[in-house]
């Protein structure tokens, strides 16, 4: 009833990929990259982020006139 050998934990890992799948087992990998990634950025500041561009290819500068009352 000691600690786990290697076999044990393949046999667990065997199961696991049957029951889950090894797509949805790489989406959750991700998921958990993307997660700790989003994590470290929030952890780092608003003084450590790039400051914003001043206008991106879809922005549209436009001037808005008032019409002349007749």
């Amino acid at each position: 009833m000691g600690s786990f050998s290697i076999w044990h934990w393949l046999i667990v890992l065997v199961v696991v990929m049957l029951v889950f799948g090894t797509k949805k087992l790489g989406n959750v990998g991700s998921d958990l990259g993307k997660a700790v990634k989003g994590f470290k950025d929030g952890v780092k500041g608003e003084e450590d982020k790039p400051a914003p561009s001043v206008a991106d290819k879809t922005t549209i500068d436009v001037e808005a006139k008032e019409k002349a009352k007749s």
